[in-house]
């Protein structure tokens, strides 16, 4: 079984690096400068207790990848490059490579589902980073982080058994669990606080927009009838204590996924494919949910300006919400 690492960034980047470091097959996927980086000087890895330099095979599309029918896809890119990457890769190697979708949210899995054979949903709970071309970081000292994965929509495989092993191997846990789904939706509510905390950082307005965005979400999966409910996921506290989270070179993780999209310029946030789930099961059963619409739109917004984190007053968006 060979993995094929599809985003090389904080997740997909940390996540190939143990791989390869535990003697598995990788090959990255990477792009841009953080392509040319790890071509020219290989991927750096940085974690409280270690910092190595790792020689790991890398292309810049699926169209440069050799396919021989033993790979696995680890899907690691946001949410809104999803179709973009399914339709490459489907178009490289056709729909028959396992897909595992290492991603915040719940619509990247249905979306394979449209386009590849063999789709597992993944819930990554890892404190990592990616802020500069060529190099990851991974705040774990005890673990690297959590990773319980699952055939979409339900179940566990034989295949699924293998990749947890792999990966509980390259120190994860992990684990292959029916329900992989429930426990994506219990990790989507806590994901609702990333486009706060990178809007608006911390403070009493934005505790209180995280809260009502929340509150929404919940009354959302309940109006829709999805199963949210996951201790295991919403349990921070013991788990980050579990992976003994720590401070890389006197720094602490500075902020959410969501954060360092906008700390990097990249245009684009996955707001609408977290918040803006919660907004669509709104509109499908009735439930108002207007936080989380303006934090969508606001995340828009300043994304395209090239806005920086904590920009964003909490208490304006509040305002729009009201």
């Amino acid at each position: 079984m060979r993995f094929v690492i599809f985003g090389a960034g904080a997740i997909g980047g940390v996540v190939g690096a143990r791989l390869h470091q535990s003697g598995n097959e990788v090959t990255l996927i990477a792009r841009g400068a953080h392509l040319d980086a790890i071509r020219a000087h290989g991927l750096t890895l940085r974690t409280p207790v270690e910092r190595a330099v790792l020689e790991i095979p890398v292309a810049a599309d699926p169209a440069s990848v050799r396919w021989t029918g033993d790979e696995v896809v680890l899907l690691a890119t946001k949410s809104q490059d999803t179709l973009a990457a399914l339709t490459a890769l489907r178009d490289a190697a056709g729909p028959a490579p396992a897909v595992v979708c290492l991603q915040n949210g719940v619509e990247n899995e249905r979306m394979a589902a449209r386009l590849l054979d063999d789709v597992y949903g993944a819930v990554v709970m890892m404190p990592a980073a990616h802020l500069e071309a060529g190099a990851v970081e991974a705040y774990g000292s005890r673990l690297t982080g959590m990773i319980d994965l699952g055939v979409y929509p339900a179940g566990t495989d034989e295949r699924a058994q293998r990749i947890a092993a792999a990966l509980a191997g390259s120190r994860f846990s992990s684990q292959a669990v029916p329900d992989v789904m429930r426990l994506k939706y219990a990790k989507l509510l806590l994901n609702l606080n990333n486009a706060v905390q990178a809007l608006c950082g911390p403070g009493p307005d934005s505790d209180e927009l995280t809260e009502r965005s929340r509150a929404e979400g919940r009354a959302a999966l309940t109006a829709a009838g999805i199963p949210f409910v996951a201790d295991e996921v919403s349990d921070i506290h013991g788990r980050w204590e579990r992976i003994g989270v720590g401070e890389i070179d006197g720094r602490s993780r500075a902020g959410s996924s969501t954060w360092q999209s906008l700390q990097r310029g990249t245009g684009a946030l996955e707001t609408d494919y977290l918040n803006g789930e919660i907004v669509l099961l709104g509109r499908l059963h009735g439930v108002p949910t207007p936080a989380n619409a303006a934090l969508c739109r606001l995340a828009a917004r300043v994304a395209r300006a090239g806005g920086a984190p904590g920009s964003v007053a909490a208490c304006e968006v509040l305002a729009v919400a009201a």
